[in-house]
């Protein structure tokens, strides 16, 4: 029951931060292009790489079960927005707007890999260097 309450809490912070980083973007650079949700989706893509890579069972700093599913399923899980982008996506493609919404899944897909890899080295890198 413990793991349901705090992946509840987790995704109720991720959440929290994903409509404020997003209103934020969006406030700033408005919302013809889907850039908050990039934004939390590259991101998030990268944090959770991090956490795998420096928390995983080959690191220095195993995380037990309750504290990574609380950051990795919990937080992460209620911070990117993956139904967001698809949504939007497909809003894009229906109101005629064809090259911002094959944008949007190419820069979706490409960034997002990029910072799942990028935060793996950056977690590799800290291990290696404590």
């Amino acid at each position: 029951m413990m793991n349901y309450l705090l992946i509840g809490l987790g995704s109720a912070l991720g959440g929290m931060a994903r409509f404020w980083l997003s209103g934020a973007i969006a406030q700033r650079f408005g919302e013809s292009f889907p850039l908050g949700t990039l934004a939390v989706n590259v991101s998030g893509s990268l944090l959770i790489g991090f956490i795998a890579s420096l928390a995983g069972t080959e690191s220095r700093f195993l995380l037990h079960s309750m504290p990574r599913q609380f950051l990795m399923i919990g937080v992460l899980g209620g911070y990117t927005t993956f139904s967001s982008f698809s949504l939007q996506t497909l809003n894009l493609a229906q109101a005629g707007q064809w090259l911002y919404a094959a944008m949007n899944v190419l820069l979706s897909v490409v960034l997002c890999l990029i910072g799942t890899w990028f935060g793996w080295v950056l977690g590799q890198l800290v291990n290696r260097s404590l």
